[in-house]
This record gives structure tokens, sequence and C-alpha cells, in this order.
């Protein structure tokens, strides 16, 4: 039982140190020696539980996606357009619980695979949606759903760095509306 916990301290230390250091630097410029010096723990430990700091971003980046996933999967959504603005409410309240590691991880020291990653979530549920709907083919569904959710990704960024954020259900009205009205709306 200790073990257990000693652990889930060590990985939890290990965690909370590669956040603080990718907000300075990306994962490229990490040595093991700087994350277990600011952890404060030994290579030894480190070694034990990851391969590299490229192993710890990943299985960091994995439980977040086993989470949202999970998250989402337990959420059931009622037919109609209001299906994409629960997912990405959903989705928004996910980020909003976990702003500071999306912060790390969607931001400029952030890895490219993970935001792909987010996208392709959101992909699969979203064009299924659409599809399921008959509003779009599977080729025009793919096509604007990149294009929706790289935009997604860059409010997801701005609204993370807000000092004085919406909350979740706004942005995802938002972002509802942006993709099914545009921008002409919200321009006079």
């Amino acid at each position: 039982m200790a073990t257990d916990r000693r652990v889930k301290y060590t990985k939890m230390v290990l965690r909370q140190s590669l956040i603080e250091v990718l907000k300075e630097k990306p994962i490229s410029r990490l040595t093991i020696k700087e994350l277990c010096e600011r952890a404060d723990i030994n290579r030894a430990t480190f070694y034990s539980h990851y391969s590299d700091q490229f192993d710890l971003l990943k299985q960091i980046e994995s439980a977040f996606i086993a989470d949202i996933n999970s998250s989402l999967d337990h959420f059931v959504v009622e037919a109609g357009e209001t299906n994409m603005v629960q997912i990405l409410a959903k989705i928004f309240e996910y980020i909003a619980q976990n702003s500071e590691l999306c912060h790390v991880l969607l931001g400029n020291n952030g890895d490219i695979d993970f935001q792909t990653n987010i996208m392709k979530i959101v992909s699969e549920r979203v064009v299924f949606e659409w599809q399921k709907q008959k509003r779009v083919d599977e080729s025009a569904a793919e096509y604007i759903y990149t294009y929706v959710a790289t935009g997604s990704i860059g409010v997801i960024r701005k609204w993370l760095q807000d000092d004085n954020p919406k909350l979740p259900q706004q942005m995802a009205e938002f972002v509802t509306h942006l993709v099914y009205k545009g921008i002409e709306t919200y321009i006079a």
C-alpha cells in the first residue's frame, strides 16, 4: 500500500515538474537531470517509471485523452443541432478543469501529435453526428471538420490565455455558432 502511494506521488511530481518546464521550453531541450532536480527525485527512480522525457509526456497525453474519451462516452446527447453544443460544452468543461495541463499541451512547447489526437477525438464524434443527420457526405465532412477543428484549437488556446474567460457553455455556443453560421454574423 505504501509503495502505491510513493509511486503515485513520484508520478504526480514528475508530471507537475514536466508541466512547469514545458511552460519555459520545448521538451527537446529538457534533460532528465533537469527534470529530476525539479521533481527532487533521482534518475534511477525516473527510469523505473519512464524511458525518457518523451515517454513521460506521451503517458500524460494518453491519460488525458483516455479521460476525455471516458467523459464523453458517459455523456448522452440528444438529437439535433444541440448535439454539437453539448459535446463541445463537455469538452470545454474538461479543458477548464485541466486548464494548466491544456495550456501547456496546446501551447508553443506542446506536442503537435497531441493536438492531432484531440482533433481526432472530436472528429469521430462530430463527423459521425453530421453523417447520422445526413447533413454532409463523408468526404466533405472530413474537410469541413479539419477546418473547424484547426480553428477550434486556436480558439481554445485563446480561451486558455484569457484573464476573464467565458464559461464552457458560452464557448461551446460560440464555436457552434461559428461552425453553423460563420463569422458573417459577428462582423457589422
